[in-house]
C-alpha cells in the first residue's frame, strides 16, 4: 500500500485506546473538578489581596478565627462526602453485578453524574485548603486577616455540594431500576449504531398521502397523551390521526407513530408528537394497566423457582389485584374514539377492554402459582366475586380463568386430595365477602 507506515498506524492506535480510555475513566471528571477547584482558590485569593482583604467585610464571613474553624469543618466534611459517594458507587456496581449483568459495570462507572458528585466535594476541599492557609490570625497587637470573597465562595460550594448530594441521592435511586439500566444500555449502543452505520438508508416513501404515517422522534414508553393537545391540532388540519401503540407501549425510533387519515397539508407533525410523552418506563400518570403489572411482578417474583418462595405474598398482590378489577367489573370502557367540541371524529386511540385486564391480572400467576394451595384458592375466591358483580357480557372471560386454574391446579399437585382440598369452599368465602 502506497503511504502506509507501520508506525504511524502503532501510534495512531496507542493514541487512540489513550484517548477512550480517558474518556471511559473514573477520573478525568474528578481530576477537572480539582483543578477547578485550585483555579478557583487562587482568583478569589488574588482578588482578596488586591482589595487589601477589604473586597467581604468580616460581619459576613466572621474574623480569622471563625473561618479558619469553618474552613476546617468544610475541608473534614467534604473529603468524607467524597468518600461516602465512592463507597456508594461500588455498592452500586455490587449490586448491578449480581442482579443484572457483570457485564453493565463498565457502563455504572462512567457514570457522569458520579463523576461530578466526587470532583464538587473534592475541588470543595481543596478550595478549602488553600483557603485556610491564607486566613492570618493575627499576632499580638496586630489585626489579623481574612481572604472574604474565598470564604464566601467556600460557603456558595458548601451549599452547592448539599444540593448535588441530594440530587445524586435521587440520582442513584433512578439509575438502580432495571429500565433506567436497559435504557442506559440501549442508549449507548444507539449511539454506536450511528458512528458505526452513518448511512441510514433510504427513506420508505409514502404510498398513500390520504393515510400517512407519522414516525415516532424517540425511542420510548407512551406514559401520557395530550388528548385536548392532540384534537386541538387534528381539528385544525380537519382531519382524522390514529395513535398507533397504545397507552404503556413502548414505540421504537422512526416507528409510526400516528397515521393520518385524511389529506391534510397543513398538519404539524412536530406539534403532533409533542402531544405524546415518550419516557423509558411506565408509568400510572395516565396508565392503569401498569399498576396491575407492577403487582403480577410482585407476585410472580414471590412465586419464583428460588429457595425463598413467598406466597403469602402473591396472596397480598392478587387481593390488590382483586380489588382494582371489582372496581372495573361494572363500569363502561371508552371506545378510544375522541371528538371535539363540534361532535367531530379527531383523535383513535387503543384501549384496553374488560377481557384485556383479566387477562393481565390473572394470567401469569395463574401459570405460576397454580401449585400452590394459598395461591390457587385466593384466585378461585376473587374470580368467583368477580363473576357474581361483573356485567353479564363480561362473565365468559372469568368462566374461562376459572377452568384454566382448575385444570392447571389438577395437573400440577399430584394427589387430588390435595386439589380437592384447595378448592374446598372458595365459593362460600367469595359468597361471604360479597355480602360483607
Amino acid at each position: 500500500m502506497v503511504g502506509f507506515r507501520p508506525q504511524q498506524y502503532r501510534e495512531g492506535v496507542k493514541i487512540s485506546r489513550f484517548l477512550t480510555s480517558v474518556r471511559q475513566s473514573l477520573w478525568l471528571v474528578p481530576v477537572i473538578c480539582v483543578a477547578f477547584g485550585i483555579f478557583l482558590s487562587l482568583v478569589t485569593i488574588a482578588l482578596d489581596r488586591h482589595f487589601d482583604y477589604k473586597l467581604i467585610p468580616e460581619s459576613v464571613v466572621g474574623g480569622p478565627d471563625a473561618a479558619m474553624e469553618i474552613l476546617a469543618v468544610v475541608a473534614a466534611s467534604m473529603i468524607s462526602l467524597a468518600a461516602l459517594v465512592l463507597t456508594i458507587t461500588m455498592v452500586v456496581v455490587q449490586l448491578a453485578m449480581g442482579q443484572f449483568s457483570p457485564r453493565i459495570v463498565q457502563r455504572i462507572l462512567r457514570d457522569k453524574p458520579s463523576q461530578f458528585a466526587i470532583g464538587l466535594f473534592v475541588a470543595t476541599f481543596v478550595h478549602s485548603l488553600l483557603a485556610l492557609r491564607e486566613v492570618d490570625p493575627g499576632s499580638e497587637g496586630q489585626e489579623g486577616t481574612v481572604p472574604g470573597l474565598a470564604v464566601l465562595t467556600a460557603f456558595v460550594l458548601v451549599v452547592v455540594s448539599i444540593a448535588v448530594l441530594v440530587i445524586y441521592v435521587q440520582h442513584l435511586g433512578q439509575t438502580l431500576r432495571v429500565s433506567a439500566l436497559i435504557e442506559l444500555v440501549g442508549d449507548d449502543t444507539r449511539k454506536l449504531l450511528d458512528r458505526v452505520f452513518p448511512d441510514k438508508g433510504d427513506d420508505a416513501a409514502p404510498t398513500d398521502v390520504a393515510n400517512r404515517s407519522i414516525v415516532s422522534p424517540k425511542s420510548g414508553v407512551v406514559t401520557t397523551i395530550g388528548y385536548e393537545h392532540i384534537i386541538e391540532e387534528a381539528k385544525r388540519a380537519g382531519c382524522i390521526v390514529e395513535l398507533v401503540p397504545r397507552l404503556g407501549e413502548f414505540v421504537p425510533a422512526s416507528a409510526p407513530l400516528f397515521i393520518v387519515r385524511g389529506d391534510a397539508p397543513t398538519l404539524d407533525d412536530k406539534r403532533l408528537t409533542e402531544g405524546v410523552v415518550l419516557k423509558f418506563e411506565p408509568t400510572l400518570d395516565q396508565d392503569v394497566s401498569y399498576g396491575l403489572r407492577m403487582l403480577v411482578d410482585i407476585a410472580e417474583r414471590s412465586l419464583s423457582d428460588s429457595p425463598f418462595q413467598d406466597p403469602s405474598t402473591a396472596v397480598q398482590a392478587i387481593d390488590r389485584l382483586h380489588d382494582i378489577l371489582r372496581q372495573l367489573a361494572r363500569r363502561p370502557f371508552p371506545d378510544g374514539q375522541h371528538r371535539d367540541e363540534d361532535g367531530e371524529l379527531r383523535l383513535v386511540v387503543r384501549v384496553l377492554d374488560w377481557d384485556g385486564f383479566v387477562h393481565l391480572a390473572f394470567d401469569e400467576i395463574r401459570m405460576a402459582g397454580a401449585g400452590s394451595p394459598q395461591v390457587a384458592r385466593q384466585l378461585r375466591i376473587a374470580l368467583f366475586d368477580l363473576r357474581r358483580i361483573a356485567l353479564t357480557e363480561r362473565i365468559a372471560v372469568i368462566d374461562e380463568q376459572i377452568d384454566l386454574l382448575t385444570t392447571a391446579t389438577m395437573a400440577v399437585m399430584d394427589d387430588e386430595r390435595d386439589a380437592r382440598r384447595t378448592f374446598i369452599d372458595d365459593e362460600r368465602a367469595a359468597d361471604r365477602r360479597d355480602h360483607s
